[in-house]
């Protein structure tokens, strides 16, 4: 059973990962494509800025969630490294349930946030169903296609702090805890 619970994580890292490497390759592209046409052309997409923006934020919600769980995220490892074991424990996992909540409300009220925001974005084509299949629309993206990150990072983020709050109290109990000092999760 710990066998499959490991090869879930690692799938889950290297697809959190993945993703992140797509948001970062999209951000540049959009930019570079952007500036391109803006200075060569005299005709920039109308749509450029605000992909490479989108890009930028979900790359940033996403690698949250994985920073996370690799236990890089800013905490207090100054302090945990310099009180006893016990005590360090204790800190480490009181910050997990701390990031675990914070992502349910994030997940919660992201949710709410997203389907309640009745904006568009004019300049933004996307894809809708309608009468029973998948249609271009031209122009006028609902904001709630985008902000559907809040939720789902959400989610991530609350699942990331649980399995990391799991393992500091599988490890604490086998004996081969260690404070995360600057990311040391293994």
């Amino acid at each position: 059973m710990v066998d499959f619970l490991v090869a879930i994580d690692r799938w889950y890292r290297k697809v959190l990962t993945g993703i992140c490497m797509l948001a970062l390759f999209l951000m540049v592209a959009f930019t570079i494509y952007t500036v391109f046409m803006r200075y060569v052309f005299w005709a920039p997409p109308v749509w450029g800025d605000l992909m490479t923006v989108l890009s930028n934020i979900w790359l940033v919600f996403i690698a949250l969630a994985l920073t996370v769980r690799e236990k890089e995220h800013i905490a207090l490892d100054f302090l945990y490294t310099r009180l006893p074991l016990a005590w360090g424990f204790a800190l480490q996992l009181l910050w997990a349930v701390i990031i675990f909540v914070l992502g349910l409300v994030i997940c919660i009220y992201g949710y709410e946030t997203a389907v309640t925001n009745f904006g568009k974005y004019w300049e933004m084509w996307h894809f809708g169903w309608q009468e029973g299949s998948l249609v271009f629309k031209p122009n006028y993206m609902p904001k709630t296609y985008p902000m559907m990150i809040l939720p789902l990072a959400g989610g991530l983020i609350a699942f990331s702090a649980l399995v990391s709050g799991l393992e500091d109290i599988f490890r604490y109990r086998n004996g081969t805890f260690k404070v995360a000092a600057g990311g040391a999760s293994g």
